[in-house]
């Protein structure tokens, strides 16, 4: 248990260290807010559907989570060329350990991250439901926990610091886009509802939706599940996955 603290620990010293890092990721979240929350608000709202960015803040909350969980796997490349990983990998502690330590410390990182867009999305206007808010951050935390045990899956399979920005894009903005972050499910064509369905991060956002004062389209007690069996998944597949690097 002590090294899963010291990699958790470690995972937030180098996040806090880094003001670059901290300001950089708020910019896609800002542009989303301003770009899609004002710019889409009055043909939002003239259909019917009431405002726009407190039916958006939620989904670009999960998308910097989302973003910043799944990123931060790249430190595991970025050890493994200055010679970090080898010198925890050789130390006398199961791998699952340490791959459960660098996943929490990513996904409290996310939750962080997660938490500034939140506060900064009340800044322009967004007014969420506060009753519910300790299920809003359960619905945070699982969507942190899930996309950090993926990024960290894929990174440590990989050993070119130049293709895991390139394999994200092509994974995660696909994730994002198709997960009802910037659009309702209802009504969907059947086959963009069936790939909405089977993205892990569209329970993500609708549980966090939910919890923050809008109307649930698969239900809390589905997101909850899905995300919790996801994250178990994930996990389980990354600690394997992680017992295979060669040192």
């Amino acid at each position: 248990m002590s090294t899963i603290y010291i990699l958790w620990l470690r995972q937030l010293k180098r996040y806090f260290r880094s003001r670059s890092r901290m300001i950089g990721s708020l910019g896609q979240p800002l542009i989303f807010l301003l770009a899609f929350g004002f710019g889409f608000g009055k043909i939002y709202s003239q259909a019917g559907r009431g405002d726009y960015l407190q039916f958006l803040a939620p989904g670009v909350i999960a998308m910097g989570i989302l973003f910043t969980g799944v990123f931060s796997g790249i430190e595991i490349i970025w050890d493994r060329q200055f010679g970090f990983l080898k010198e925890t990998l050789v130390a006398p502690v199961p791998r699952l350990h340490i791959m459960i330590g660098r996943t929490l410390g990513g996904a409290t990182v996310a939750l962080v991250q997660g938490l500034v867009i939140f506060l900064l999305a009340f800044g322009f206007g967004f007014r969420p439901g506060l009753r519910a808010l300790p299920l809003a951050l359960l619905f945070m935390f699982l969507i942190a926990v899930l996309f950090t045990a993926f990024g960290t899956a894929l990174a440590s399979q990989l050993e070119d610091m130049q293709s895991f920005p390139l394999i994200m894009n092509f994974l995660v903005m696909p994730l994002f886009f198709l997960s009802g972050a910037i659009f309702p499910l209802q009504g969907l064509p059947g086959g963009m509802a069936l790939v909405t369905t089977l993205n892990p991060l569209s329970y993500g956002v609708d549980g966090l939706r939910a919890a923050l004062g809008e109307v649930s389209f698969f239900g809390v007690g589905t997101d909850l599940g899905v995300l919790g069996i996801c994250s178990a998944a994930l996990l389980a597949l990354g600690g394997w996955l992680f017992s295979k690097i060669q040192i």
